[in-house]
């Protein structure tokens, strides 16, 4: 129980590392590696696991093995298998994948959505219908992801107005939830208590999530604001894995491990075995060649290798 009474006494963690970690590294990375990642993912107890992206392998090469992922990991009743779909086609390779949700996104910054998918944000969420309205028929969970809700590597400042919009707009198509990204790292604590207060006032508490990365080092603080204003659905990426290919400068989401070190000091509970987490980041570092950036992850690590 936490002893912090105007913290939530539990809060779901979304994994996003081995489709949004994964996305942009260079090197190919087999489906095999892939369902490992997944299926121990699944065993340390993650509720939702975004697993899978159906977009053409021309623009991401990296998530063209999603189909083959989707077959093959071990599934757990009770975790949820999410997919990212731009458009119908990529709603009904998720649907043939067994998706347990999809997931669709806008930016709250015109600018970042002109450079991301060449086209408006009211354009962007109107392509969007079919899939909401094919997700609803099919009784599949929808998600909305809003990037660049803190701010814009091309505008800079994004208004709290257009983030509301956004939120109301996802709303409206139906999404059972509405991830605020912090796609690029610069928001603090302070802003991202307004951000999610105005996001709280167009949507319901319950069906918000905080997605930050930790380009400034502030994405903790800011999960931590975030709790104060009752958001208790977070985002993060086992061994702090991935960025945003068309956000100049956007480094790693925050990493899990880290994530749930702060959650256990704070007495909140996730259902996630940490332990699990870090043996999965060093699973995954390890494919990759190369050290996880997860700081809580690398020193429990560090105090095994001691022990």
């Amino acid at each position: 129980m936490s002893n912090q009474p105007h913290l939530p006494k539990q809060v779901k963690i979304v994994e996003v590392g081995p489709r949004d970690g994964l996305q942009n590294e260079k090197d190919t990375i087999s489906a095999a590696v892939k369902i490992e990642l997944v299926d121990r993912l699944t065993l340390a107890g993650f509720a939702n696991i975004e697993a899978a992206s159906f977009v053409s392998p021309k623009w991401v090469p990296q998530m063209a093995t999603s189909a083959e992922v989707m077959e093959k990991i071990a599934r757990r009743a009770g975790t949820m298998y999410s997919a990212l779909t731009p458009n119908m086609q990529g709603f009904e390779a998720a649907l043939a994948a067994k998706a347990d949700e999809v997931v669709i996104f806008g930016s709250a910054s015109e600018a970042f959505s002109q450079k991301n998918i060449n086209c408006s944000i009211a354009e962007s969420i109107a392509r969007f219908e079919g899939v909401a309205k094919a997700a609803k028929e099919h009784g599949l969970r929808l998600r909305g992801s809003i990037s660049c809700a803190f701010g814009c590597p091309y505008q800079g400042e994004v208004p709290l107005d257009a983030v509301a919009d956004v939120v109301g707009r996802m709303r409206d198509l139906g999404c059972d939830e509405i991830d605020i990204a912090d796609t690029i790292g610069v928001a603090t604590p302070r802003k991202t208590q307004a951000v999610m207060q105005r996001a709280i006032a167009a949507f319901h508490v319950g069906g918000l999530s905080g997605h930050f990365h930790d380009t400034y080092g502030q994405a903790l603080a800011n999960i931590y604001a975030s709790l104060e204003t009752g958001i208790a659905i977070y985002h993060s990426s086992v061994s702090g894995l991935g960025g945003c290919p068309y956000a100049k400068g956007a480094t790693g989401n925050v990493a899990t491990e880290d994530v749930l070190y702060m959650m256990q000091g704070l007495g909140i509970h996730t259902g996630i075995d940490l332990d699990l987490v870090v043996d999965a980041g060093q699973f995954i570092s390890q494919q990759l060649g190369r050290k996880g950036s997860s700081r809580a992850g690398n020193a429990i690590a560090a105090k095994r290798a001691a022990a």
